[in-house]
């Protein structure tokens, strides 16, 4: 079955910069109808003002992902515009550098309330409208810190590895539903969240790229995709090497710094 964005309508949260404000300018240039949203009203202005000259048709809507009526609210507006939600991509995300030894609640509970509660608020969202129309795709932006913990990201990979969890839950429960579920995992994207470190980022893809390899999963209805594939195969191979040698190797390398 193709995928013909002129025919989505797409609610895109964390827009406002980085991989989100990426994607929402990739599907413009397909022609996708999209619902943006994210805190910063500003920023996510420039967003939509981006994805109508990519060729789209975009609507700014502020609203913070840990807030489940706010995202209801969201829902409902997109809803109002275009009739429906074909498609959410649950990009909103945080992180942090704080290593075990200085492990700070408030910061921790940050991380948790918008990477993981902030997707199951976008999805109850969303859900009921979609079972209704009996089509669908829900789509999260995990990451490869999912697979292990990493040093210096505690509640980064533990906020991931939820997310993922999660949405393997809902690809079972849904499977005959008509709705579609996929997860990504990314390696190191250049944006905001991975600039200044001192240390090379192993595999460092540019935004555009990463950007486009994100849409050619949703379109291949990809239960997971986890890239770029040669990190990808570290990681996987990772999960299988037994604790004492991954703590020594974790422990000696750490992108954090």
């Amino acid at each position: 079955m193709s995928y013909d964005w002129k025919q989505k309508v797409v609610l895109l949260t964390g827009a406002s910069s980085g991989i989100g404000r990426a994607l929402a300018v990739e599907l413009g240039r397909r022609g996708a109808s999209i619902g943006l949203t994210a805190r910063r009203a500003d920023e996510l202005l420039k967003t939509e003002d981006e994805v109508v000259r990519a060729g789209g048709q975009a609507l700014a809507l502020a609203a913070d992902v840990r807030n489940p009526e706010e995202m209801s609210r969201v829902a409902e507006r997109v809803r109002e515009k275009w009739g429906r939600v074909d498609v959410l991509i649950a990009n909103a995300g945080m992180s942090t550098t704080t290593a075990g030894t200085h492990l700070n609640a408030s910061e921790a509970s940050d991380v948790i309330s918008i990477n993981v509660l902030g997707v199951v608020n976008c999805v109850t969202a969303v859900l009921p409208g979609m079972l209704a129309q009996k089509s669908g795709h829900l789509v999260a932006i995990s990451s490869l810190a999912s697979y292990r913990g990493l040093p210096k990201s505690g509640a980064y990979s533990a906020s991931k590895a939820a997310v993922s969890t999660l949405f393997e839950s809902l690809r079972v429960d849904l499977r005959k539903s008509g709705i579609d579920v996929t997860t990504i995992h990314p390696g190191f994207i250049r944006t905001a969240m991975t600039a200044n470190r001192k240390k090379k980022l192993p595999f460092l893809l540019e935004v555009d790229d990463a950007a486009r390899r994100i849409v050619r999963a949703i379109e291949r209805r990809a239960r997971t995709y986890a890239f770029p594939w040669q990190l990808a195969g570290i990681v996987r191979l990772l999960k299988h090497v037994p604790n004492a040698v991954y703590d020594r190797l974790a422990s000696n390398t750490s992108f954090r710094d």
